[in-house]
């Protein structure tokens, strides 16, 4: 079966040369020039993967991002000129699982997608349903997250960290563990990165933010699931 992906941009110039080279991947390729008619395209072919500019007239790719995400867990890729921290950490905020900054290699773009998709697959290969005190499960195969028996949406991102978190309670991991964890490739670490994932991911499964009972932060090291500090 065919992968298929979503390519948001207002340049035609890029999206002529994605659509040219995911296609020569054997991509099904689906293009918009703004936030409204990417939304439409999603919400009709549901696509593998979403590629998306954040800055698009009408509806801007951070806005078109928070609506997918409310929706759906297909990947995002946010594709951006805005370089600064503050810019992509509000992608990420919103759901984002990777960024690209302008100017890019094609082929670069490529590869992270594959990359993605890899993991995303070999994810749902794992039928393994994790737990932890009766209130918190996390279905491997189906992504599913319960949080006192209610279901709760996660991204790519916050499933990777949380089945880490669950696989190894009480294990403290530092924020570089954990980028290696969430992203699978290498980007610009910052520190702020991880911590915006991890509290988005507090916000889907503790009762108390300000007093976490799951995700403990370690002070200077980084972050640990369940036990005593």
């Amino acid at each position: 079966m065919k992968e298929s992906i979503l390519i948001c941009d207002d340049d035609i110039n890029i999206l002529d040369v994605l659509s040219s080279y995911f296609e020569k991947e054997n991509f099904e390729v689906y293009t918009a020039n703004n936030g409204r008619d990417g939304l439409i395209i999603f919400m009709e072919n549901r696509p593998s993967i979403v590629i998306l500019d954040l800055m698009m007239p009408g509806m801007s790719g951070e806005e078109l991002c928070g609506k997918i995400r409310g929706i759906s867990d297909t990947p995002i890729i946010m594709l951006t000129a805005k370089i600064e921290e503050d810019n992509i950490l509000e992608g990420f905020e919103l759901g984002a699982d990777d960024y690209v900054t302008k100017p890019f290699s094609p082929r670069q773009v490529v590869a992270r997608v594959k990359a993605i998709l890899k993991r995303t697959k070999k994810n749902e290969s794992d039928n393994i349903l994790l737990s932890y005190d009766g209130n918190i499960s996390l279905n491997k195969d189906s992504k599913t997250l319960n949080v006192r028996g209610e279901e709760r949406r996660v991204t790519l991102i916050e499933y990777k960290l949380l089945c880490s978190f669950l696989e190894n309670q009480n294990k403290v991991y530092t924020r570089d563990e954990l980028m290696d964890i969430a992203m699978g490739i290498e980007v610009d670490r910052y520190d702020r990165v991880i911590d915006t994932h991890i509290k988005n991911l507090r916000k889907k499964i503790e009762c108390d933010n300000k007093h976490p009972k799951y995700i403990r932060t370690v002070h200077g090291i980084g972050y640990k699931f369940g036990g005593e500090l």
